[in-house]
């Protein structure tokens, strides 16, 4: 408990000595800063990015280390400067390829680990790490939303957060940069996003932060 203690003034303290070294920023500045900071996790990362129509015609697959490749592959949304790798596009039926597709009204659970792009350190997380596993509440439960898909929009609202969601965040705004990735994958997906700030959580947006995410688990909730 006492690593997670220090996590949380950790968290505080950054967030309050950004605000401080950052009041003569223009906005303009602070997004060429997060720009770079991009760029810069892409190249310490061996990313290799791939265009949306490379991604479509490859059957939206994106190759990873994991495979045998010589590098992470993610596919890069340009209007909204996402970047997404497919692990796993979850489950499938050959007979009905819309069988396991998440649509509207789902109750989705999500198990992830959110790292700050810039610092490169951990911020958020439900699934285990070395540094807390000492602390069991922080992976006794999923974040769970409700999913909205519309022709024109889609949202997300968390019904339940984990515990350090709840505690640092609060906000019940699912990031719409998780919501991008929807469409692709299907129950039980696994997923890795480059999130830029205004796609993020309220924070991201605040501070304009990007963030890593390893989102290990998109699944529908079982009634």
């Amino acid at each position: 408990m006492k690593k997670l203690l220090f996590l949380f003034l950790s968290l505080l303290t950054a967030g309050g000595l950004f605000q401080a070294c950052d009041n003569s920023k223009t906005y303009a500045e602070m997004l060429e800063d997060e720009k770079n900071a991009v760029e810069r996790f892409i190249k310490d990362s061996a990313i290799h990015v791939i265009s949306v129509e490379d991604f479509e015609r490859n059957d939206t697959v994106t190759k990873a280390k994991a495979n045998g490749d010589a590098y992470d592959e993610f596919v890069f949304f340009s209007s909204e400067g996402i970047y997404m790798q497919i692990i796993d596009r979850g489950d499938y039926d050959a007979d009905d390829k819309n069988a396991y597709k998440f649509e509207d009204r789902d109750i989705i659970c999500t198990k992830y680990k959110e790292i700050n792009v810039d610092t490169r350190e951990l911020a958020s997380f439900n699934i285990p790490t070395e540094e807390y596993m000492d602390a069991g509440q922080l992976y006794a439960n999923p974040a769970v939303f409700v999913y909205v898909k519309k022709e024109t929009y889609s949202a997300g609202t968390f019904v339940e957060m984990d515990y350090v969601w709840a505690s640092y965040y609060g906000s019940t705004a699912v990031p719409q940069g998780w919501l991008l990735a929807l469409p692709y994958l299907r129950d039980n997906a696994h997923v890795r996003l480059i999130v830029p700030s205004k796609m993020g959580h309220q924070s991201a947006q605040q501070y304009v932060t990007p963030f890593f995410y390893d989102i290990t688990e998109f699944r529908k909730a079982r009634s």
